[in-house]
């Protein structure tokens, strides 16, 4: 049975249907697939099967199938399908889709393609591209239904009906004035449950939320969130509605920037995944270590000042590890807490004073345990209560300091209009490591005479 068989298993077997030349029964098995799979399938089958299975595909299986493609398999499909059957199969394609592919070609290859499309879908996706890049006007597509606030429920039924094909999602009509501004929305569960003879304008939300084609992507993942829609109108400065944007769209948002923030969280700023050269990994992440390189002498340089105090006491250096790297633990935990809350709340001052506050008392909270902690430790380990004190006290103050750096300079990134990822891990933890060598050896070359 077909929803028993593995990956593998599916595509072992679209290679035995291939070799035996069956086209109906090849048909006949990827009707039951998803376009997923249908993907799957093309990017685990060896070379020479390729041009056969991209053959056996009808239209929309093709379209199906590059939308579930990366950039350059999807450049692979083109170049293998020709101009004339690309042409039609790009007619298929979301829009949205179409224009992220289109945008990584050269103005050449772009135009050529366009060319070759049905003459309202090319003028789409070029309007697409006209808006500027993560924007909703770049994500949106044009595959929406659209009624008139005096249609009945059932010639809105009908038009549903007429469209759905079109449409990439008919859970919600949205009503239009005369000019196609935006005046209301109704959705599928609304004329189902309403009578055939009601207007629109009489059942209709009046209320609606929309999101400007120039508004950030982010700001539309955030907004479908927060009102659980499964799809975001779109209007220009006019309020004319232009477009949609559906939550498909949304989670590939939302997976986008969150591997953005990883990559600055980790300081490499760039895309590193699994298939990225060697080289080219390195030169990514090259750019912010050196930076950090030069940035730790500065901690050497803290050390080498306090060289006497080390000297008189050697034990002080055997928890210096600890006391910087527990410092740049606990920033790093802030932060991410951080940067996660500032996607998903609205930032004001309260919300900020008490995020601060709260986190002050983590610090606060985490210090003295383990503040407590460790002067035990150093207590047992050289039966100096001094040194305990001193070891406990300065990861205390550290702790603290680490966790309001962690909080405070992602917040002052996020009010300079900054992205508040670019204060990566790495940077927090170096940061983090000057003070809490300055805390310890201050504290410790205080009270040197009385650990001696």
């Amino acid at each position: 049975m077909i929803k028993d068989m593995s990956q593998d298993e599916l595509t072992l077997h679209i290679i035995k249907i291939l070799k035996e030349n069956k086209k109906d029964e090849f048909k006949a098995f990827l009707e039951e697939l998803q376009p997923y799979d249908i993907a799957k399938i093309y990017e685990d089958l060896p070379e020479k099967h390729k041009a056969r299975y991209l053959l056996y595909l009808n239209f929309d299986m093709l379209a199906d199938l590059m939308e579930e493609l990366d950039k350059e398999e999807q450049l692979e499909v083109l170049n293998k399908l020709g101009i004339e059957k690309s042409s039609k199969v790009l007619d298929l394609m979301d829009n949205d889709d179409l224009a992220l592919l289109l945008n990584e070609l050269s103005p050449e290859k772009k135009d050529s393609l366009l060319s070759g499309m049905k003459i309202e879908e090319s003028k789409a996706v070029s309007d697409i591209l006209n808006y500027p890049p993560e924007t909703a006007g770049r994500i949106m597509t044009n595959r929406f239904v659209w009624i008139r606030n005096n249609y009945t429920i059932r010639e809105a039924i009908d038009k549903l009906k007429t469209f759905a094909e079109f449409a990439e999602s008919i859970n919600y009509l949205y009503v239009v004035d005369e000019e196609r501004k935006l005046v209301g929305v109704v959705s599928y569960r609304d004329l189902l449950l309403g009578d055939l003879s009601e207007k629109i304008k009489d059942i209709m939300y009046e209320r609606v939320i929309a999101v400007n084609v120039t508004t950030d992507q982010e700001v539309v993942a955030q907004m479908t969130e927060r009102y659980d829609f499964l799809a975001m109108p779109v209007v220009d400065d006019d309020n004319i509605l232009v477009g949609i944007v559906t939550v498909d769209d949304v989670l590939d948002v939302v997976i986008q920037e969150a591997n953005e923030d990883i990559e600055k969280l980790s300081a490499t700023g760039k895309s590193i995944d699994f298939e990225t050269k060697t080289l080219v990994a390195a030169a990514r992440r090259l750019p912010w270590l050196i930076l950090l390189l030069f940035i730790g002498l500065i901690s050497g340089k803290i050390i080498s000042s306090f060289e006497n105090t080390l000297d008189q006491v050697v034990a002080i250096a055997f928890f210096m590890p600890m006391i910087a790297g527990m410092t740049g633990n606990t920033g790093t935990q802030s932060l991410a807490v951080v940067v996660r809350g500032l996607i998903s709340h609205d930032i004001n001052k309260g919300v900020i004073v008490r995020l601060i506050s709260r986190e002050l008392g983590v610090g606060v909270t985490i210090g003295l345990t383990c503040a407590i902690l460790i002067s035990i430790i150093a207590y047992f380990w050289q039966g100096s209560l001094v040194l305990g004190a001193v070891v406990g006290c300065s990861l205390f103050f550290t702790l603290i300091i680490g966790t309001l750096a962690g909080t405070i300079i992602p917040l002052i990134l996020f009010r300079l209009n900054i992205d508040p990822a670019v204060a990566s891990g790495p940077l927090i933890t170096t940061i983090n490591d000057i003070f809490s060598l300055l805390t310890y050896f201050g504290i410790a070359t205080m009270f040197l005479k009385y650990l001696m």
